[in-house]
């Protein structure tokens, strides 16, 4: 049995993660309509990526017999005034997103609810890698980002291919 906080967590993280993948497609929308295919790709994976957790954590919740709770979906659009700003932004997003997941841990930590911590485990070393992939971005566009730089930037992220998640429901 889950405790009422923990449950609430997770709902409200299921709103989050569908927001994070329509921040996403927001972002590699700006990135198509510059013609850049490779950022595109990266941020449609990205969009993918979200609304897989997003959906790992509606079954969880359905798996230990509770009600999912769908909220409002914000609109995600910002106008970016350069390629580096989306970027920047996924960044602090997904440093949000962390924080966000650490607060569940820690609620779950505070009732004794260890099969939560046991599921969040996952989420806990998948945000280092999402952090670590925006933070090689951002520090990769820094570094190459103009000129003949930015096309092959743009060539290496449109290699990126979608992986679904390998996290097992109980």
């Amino acid at each position: 049995m889950l405790h009422d906080s923990v449950v609430n967590l997770l709902n409200e993280q299921v709103n989050k993660e569908f927001y994070s993948a329509y921040l996403y497609l927001d972002m590699a929308n700006f990135y198509a309509k510059e013609g850049l295919d490779g950022f595109e790709n990266w941020f449609i994976i990205q969009a993918q990526e979200e609304r897989d957790h997003a959906m790992l954590f509606r079954q969880y919740i359905l798996n230990n017999g509770y009600e999912v709770k769908m909220g409002a979906i914000a609109d995600p659009y910002v106008a970016y005034m350069n390629y580096k700003e989306p970027l920047e932004a996924a960044l602090k997003h997904e440093q949000y997103v962390t924080a966000s997941i650490n607060a569940i841990y820690a609620e779950a930590q505070k009732v004794n609810d260890y099969r939560t911590i046991q599921f969040l485990e996952w989420f806990v070393k998948e945000q280092g890698e999402e952090e670590m992939n925006a933070e090689d971005n951002v520090r990769k566009f820094e570094l190459f980002g103009e000129g003949k730089g930015l096309y092959m930037l743009d060539q290496k992220l449109l290699g990126r291919a979608y992986t679904p998640p390998s996290l097992v429901l109980d």
